[in-house]
């Protein structure tokens, strides 16, 4: 039967560039997985600005595609020559600007990048809405400001996945979710505000930039829109043997936050997710707008277009895994063939033995500024009193506990300040992959139940083949809502962490230091 739907080109392709993983997961209706593969990939920091070269994408993206075509060849005895329907997504946001004929104009300008202070300190006034360092409005407008050269040629801006979805389809479009990042949407026309767009172009005239910003922006969609078709040369793209058929159907391109809220089922009012991996971020889906606007939190959508409030910290697992690979490249010397998912194994399961409050241990995970805290720079600290007890589980658990402090203060904020509802929070992402430990201290630290389902390792790339399906099969006015119960998640199973009491007042103590120490790593990035 799987045979017959694969000939019959009824499988669906999700696709998503992460910031250290090109994912892809072919699956059939009902979000049925067929086949996963993976491809590596890492930032580049280029004159001060993080950065990818565009081009490995595309070898990325042939890699997983043409891993899946053996995998199906070999589990299923059928070659995979068509789909039924695609979609991409992508890291979030950044700055991607072209000129008239597609060529890019300045290298990609990842969401990383915090060079855009100036440009957010004028326009969260002016728009009275919070701009991120790391959105594409705050990236042009610190280009305005910068006087840059390749401002006379810009014809379009985008995103990463929407960079992606044009090239293989010729659409300029992105979904509503991706495109909320790009600029701020307004929740009743699902379409960028206006109002806001005109505050933008009399500003940046004033500067002596003569373009109309909704000239630059691709158009936003929903989800359930037509996206358009795979063009033959985008089929060749994907797959240069020319076995791959054009004229599979395409749902909009979103970002990786929009399609973590999908693999999560957490797309209603009330519900939440946390995204764990390189960043962390969290989505709170709204029931009412908010009473105010807030630095520390941003306003994007679900990719049906429903508010969504979110907090998100730069870094997320990188110095955690950074410590893990010295302790591998030790037990190496023991043992040359140990494997490091084995030393994350041990290593995750030590952090239960810790202390709950971590035995006085600090730790601060920061590769670059974290606006939530303020703090400049990306330093990485360890940090420990004389008579702190040092061992190797307390040593762990401080790194685990420091991966989601930074969140933990954002959304404390939000939710003192807007008193916020949260019926349901799931977690997804590489910080989860060990069963029941992050997941529990993230349970202790936000007070909070949280959920892991199984399908959450195959995160952002299996999200968006749930919305390339919904986009193929939905019913007349069926809401993605009701679709992703109905038949994604009908008989889901998920373990669930309840906050403990012991956890809960450990985790307190540890913030108490953490926020204290937050002075020493300001001043740590500014001298070093």
């Amino acid at each position: 039967m799987i045979t017959d739907k694969i000939k019959e080109n009824k499988t669906i392709l999700g696709v998503e560039f992460g910031s250290t993983r090109i994912k892809a997961v072919l699956s059939l209706e009902g979000g049925q997985i067929l086949a996963t593969s993976d491809y590596g990939w890492e930032n580049s920091l280029v004159d001060g600005l993080y950065t990818y070269d565009l081009e490995e994408a595309w070898t990325g993206l042939r890699h997983c595609y043409s891993t899946i075509y053996e995998t199906v060849k070999k589990d299923y005895q059928t070659e995979l020559t068509g789909l039924g329907a695609l979609g991409f997504s992508g890291m979030m946001h950044g700055y991607l600007a072209f000129d008239r004929e597609g060529e890019l104009l300045a290298p990609f300008r990842t969401w990383r990048n915090t060079n855009t202070g100036e440009a957010t300190e004028i326009l969260r006034p002016l728009l009275k809405f919070n701009i991120p360092h790391r959105w594409t409005i705050a990236h042009l407008y610190q280009a305005i400001l910068d006087n840059e050269d390749h401002l006379d040629r810009l014809d379009f801006l985008t995103s990463l996945s929407g960079y992606i979805h044009r090239t293989l389809t010729g659409e300029k479009v992105l979904g509503i979710g991706e495109a909320s990042g790009l600029f701020p949407i307004d929740e009743k026309s699902l379409d960028y505000n206006q109002a806001m767009i005109d505050k933008f172009d009399k500003l940046s005239a004033e500067k002596g930039f003569g373009k109309k910003l909704r000239d630059l922006l691709p158009k936003v969609l929903v989800a359930g829109d037509a996206g358009g078709r795979l063009t033959r040369q985008g089929a060749l793209l994907i797959d240069p043997t020319g076995r791959l058929q054009a004229g599979a159907l395409l749902c909009p391109p979103e970002g990786d936050a929009g399609t973590g809220m999908v693999a999560t089922n957490s797309i209603r009012p009330r519900t939440g997710n946390i995204s764990a991996g390189t960043s962390i971020f969290s989505m709170l889906v709204l029931e009412k707008d908010l009473k105010n606007y807030y630095a520390e939190v941003d306003m994007v959508t679900t990719p049906a277009g429903r508010p969504v409030a979110m907090v998100h910290c730069n870094t997320c697992t990188s110095d955690l895994d950074a410590w893990v690979r010295l302790f591998h490249e030790f037990a190496q010397v023991s043992d040359p063939d140990i494997d490091i998912g084995q030393v994350y194994t041990l290593l995750y399961h030590k952090a239960l033995e810790a202390d709950a409050d971590c035995g006085g241990l600090l730790a601060y995970n920061f590769y670059s500024d974290e606006p939530v805290v303020k703090t400049g720079g990306g330093f990485p600290l360890f940090i420990r009193k004389a008579n702190a007890d040092l061992r190797l589980a307390n040593f762990m658990r401080a790194h685990l506990y420091s991966s989601f402090a930074c969140l933990k203060l954002g959304m404390d904020l939000l939710l003192s300040e807007e008193d916020l509802a949260i019926d349901r929070l799931l977690g997804h992402g590489g910080l989860f992959k060990q069963k029941g430990i992050a997941q529990q201290f993230m349970a202790d630290a936000l007070n909070t139940r949280v959920e892991v389902n199984e399908t959450a390792s195959e995160g952002g790339a299996w999200g968006m083949a749930i919305l390339a399906e919904y986009r193929l099969m939905k019913k007349e006015g069926q809401s993605l809502e009701d679709y992703l119960d109905d038949v994604i998640f009908k008989d889901n199973k998920s373990l669930a962490a309840l906050p403990e009491s012991e956890g809960r007042k450990g985790f307190l103590a540890f913030m108490e230091n953490y926020e204290k120490g937050l002075e020493l790593e300001d001043r740590a990035s500014k001298i070093m």
